[in-house]
C-alpha cells in the first residue's frame, strides 16, 4: 500500500517537473526570438571569485567587481530582490534593485531561474544584517538552465544518481567539490615532492601487447589499423624499468591502469596508480621515500600529519612500524611459519584453521593467506610489512640470506594496502625462470598470471642497475586524506553499469 502511494506521488510530481521544464524552454525561445540568446555569449570578464571578495572586503568595499556563477536562490520583493551566486570558490549574495539595473533589465532578472548561469557587475557592500554582498549594476544571463536542480534543502542524496550525474553532485554538495579540490592538491604535492628529489615524470603506453607487472586480469581490445589484439595495461612497471635500463635513474608515472575485476568500496576497474623507480637503492630506500612522501603530502594539503578517517586517528608524524610478514603472522595469529618446513604442513595447518586454498598453492602462498586472514585488519597505523614469500612476488629480488623470501614490502594504513615495493629483480636469467613459473600458473587456470615479455628480458640482459621500485594506490591515498568512505567518492566519474537509455 505504501509503495503504491509513493508511486502515485511520483506520478503526480512528474507532470509538474515536465511543466517546469517546458516553461524554461519557452523562456529560452522568447529570449532567442528577441535577439537575446544567452548561448550566443562567448565570454564574460570575471574580476573576482566570491571568497576573494569576502576575504578582502575592507579593500574592496565600495569598489566595482564582476562575478560569474550559478544562481542558487532568488528572492523577489517588488522593486528589489536578492539572489545567491555560486562559483568555484563558494557563494555570495547579490542585491538587485530596479532603480540600479533599470526597469527592463529588472523584468528580465525576475524571469531568470535558479540554476541559470549569470554574470553580475556591482559594488561591494555589507547589508544591514552584516552579510557581504554585491549591489548589482547589471545582471547578464550567460547560460539558461533547462533542467531543474534537486530540491535545495535535501540536496542530491541518492548515491547512484550522484555518481552518474557528478556535475549535479558538484553543484549541490560543496563538500564533494572540496574532496576533488583536495585530490588535485594531493597530486600536485606528490609531483612537487618527487620533482624536488630528482625524479622525472614520464608517460608509457596504455595499449600493450603483453600486460604484465601485476597479478590481474586485463581488458582486451582490437587495434583495427594493425589487425592485432591488444590489452589495456594493468601496471606501469615493465616500461618504467626499461627507462632505468636506458639510464634515466629516477622516473615516475601517475596514470590510469585497467584491471578486469569486480567493483567494491576500494576497487574500480580503472584507477590511478603511481609507480616510481630509483636506481642504486633498494626496498629500504623505498620505505624512507614513502614515509617522507606521505608526511609531506598530508602537511601540505591538510596542514597536519595527523589524519582522521572514519573517526580513527592515524599519525604520519611518528616513525612507521616495520615488520616482516612472518613476524606479523606470529604476532597476530600466534603461528610461526619459520617452524613450518613443507607445503604439506602449511596446507594441513590451513585446513585446521579453516583457510581456503588451491591445490597449486605452496607454503609461501599459504603464509600470504594467513596474513590476509589474521593480520591486515590490525594494521591501522602506518606499517611496512616486509619480506614476502617468493611464490607471490615474481618480479622481486630474493633475500640473499634466505632465498625463500624476497626484498619486498607492502605499506598498510587503516587495514588497507596503500603501496607495494620491491628491490627490483635485475637478473635476466632468474626473471626468465619466474616468467616460466607464471606461464605454468596460467596453464593451470590462473587468469591473473603473467606471460613472458621477451623485450623486457632483452632490456634486463643489457643490464639494469640495482633498483628500488614502488607502486602507490593514489585513489586510496585520496580516500584516507579526504575521509571518503568509498573509492567512488574520490573518482569524478566512477565506472557504472549502463542504464537502458544509455545504450
Amino acid at each position: 500500500m505504501a509503495e503504491q502511494q509513493k508511486k502515485n506521488q511520483n506520478n503526480a510530481q512528474e507532470p509538474d517537473l515536465n511543466q517546469l521544464r517546458k516553461v524554461r524552454r519557452e523562456k529560452l525561445a522568447d529570449l532567442q526570438n528577441n535577439g537575446k540568446d544567452p548561448f550566443a555569449i562567448t565570454k564574460y570578464d570575471q574580476s573576482h571569485h566570491s571568497q576573494e571578495i569576502k576575504d578582502n572586503f575592507e579593500e574592496l568595499e565600495g569598489k566595482t567587481v564582476s562575478i560569474a556563477g550559478r544562481m542558487m536562490s532568488k528572492r523577489v520583493m517588488g522593486k528589489a530582490s536578492f539572489c545567491n551566486v555560486q562559483d568555484l570558490k563558494g557563494n555570495i549574495q547579490s542585491y538587485v534593485a530596479r532603480d540600479s539595473v533599470g526597469e527592463e533589465p529588472y523584468k528580465e532578472f525576475k524571469k531568470m531561474d535558479v540554476g541559470d548561469v549569470v554574470g553580475i557587475v556591482g559594488e561591494v557592500f555589507r547589508t544591514k544584517t552584516g552579510e557581504i554582498s554585491i549591489h548589482a549594476a547589471s545582471v547578464t544571463l550567460l547560460s539558461k538552465s533547462l533542467q531543474i536542480l534537486p530540491e535545495k534543502f535535501h540536496g542530491l542524496t541518492n548515491t547512484d544518481i550522484r555518481y552518474r550525474q557528478r556535475y549535479v553532485d558538484l553543484i549541490m554538495n560543496p563538500e564533494v567539490k572540496d574532496t576533488f579540490i583536495k585530490r588535485s592538491k594531493i597530486l600536485s604535492a606528490i609531483r612537487r615532492y618527487l620533482d624536488s628529489e630528482g625524479f622525472m615524470e614520464v608517460e608509457t603506453p596504455m595499449l600493450v601487447s603483453n600486460a604484465g607487472g601485476a597479478a590481474a586480469r586485463p581488458f582486451e581490445t582490437h587495434f583495427n589499423a594493425l589487425d592485432e589484439d591488444f590489452k589495456l595495461r594493468i601496471s606501469l612497471e615493465l616500461y618504467l624499468k626499461r627507462l632505468i635500463v636506458g639510464g634515466m635513474e629516477r622516473v615516475y608515472e601517475i596514470g590510469r591502469v585497467f584491471r578486469n575485476e569486480g567493483l567494491d568500496t576500494r576497487h574500480n576497474p580503472e584507477f590511478t596508480l603511481m609507480e616510481l623507480y630509483q636506481a642504486y637503492t633498494d626496498y629500504h630506500g623505498m620505505m624512507d621515500l614513502t614515509e617522507n612522501l606521505y608526511r609531506h603530502v598530508a602537511q601540505e594539503v591538510l596542514g597536519t600529519t595527523k589524519i582522521v578517517y572514519n573517526g580513527v586517528e592515524m599519525d604520519l608524524g611518528k616513525p612507521f612500524e616495520r615488520i616482516t610478514m612472518v613476524d606479523a603472522v606470529r604476532k597476530y595469529a600466534g603461528i610461526d611459519f619459520n617452524e613450518i618446513k613443507t607445503t604439506e604442513e602449511a596446507k594441513a595447518l590451513a585446513k585446521e584453521k579453516g583457510i581456503e586454498f588451491e591445490d597449486r598453492h605452496k607454503k609461501g602462498d599459504i603464509l600470504s593467506l594467513f596474513f590476509e586472514e589474521y593480520v591486515e585488519e590490525h594494521l591501522v597505523q602506518p606499517t611496512f610489512v616486509m619480506d614476502h614469500p617468493i611464490e607471490i612476488s615474481p618480479l622481486t629480488k630474493k633475500k640473499p640470506e634466505n632465498p625463500d623470501y624476497v626484498e619486498r614490502f607492502e605499506f598498510f594504513m587503516n587495514g588497507w594496502e596503500m603501496a607495494n615495493a620491491y628491490s627490483e629483480l635485475n637478473d635476466p636469467i632468474d626473471q626468465r625462470e619466474r616468467f616460466k613459473a607464471q606461464e605454468e600458473l596460467l596453464a593451470q587456470g590462473d587468469e591473473e598470471a603473467n606471460t613472458t615479455d621477451e623485450d623486457f628480458l632483452n632490456a634486463l640482459e643489457i643490464a639494469m642497475p640495482p633498483t628500488g621500485g614502488i607502486g602507490f594506490g593514489i585513489d586510496r591515498m585520496c580516500m584516507l586524506l579526504t575521509d571518503s568512505a568509498a573509492i567512488r567518492d574520490v573518482l569524478l566519474f566512477p565506472t557504472m553499469k549502463s542504464l537502458p537509455n544509455d545504450k
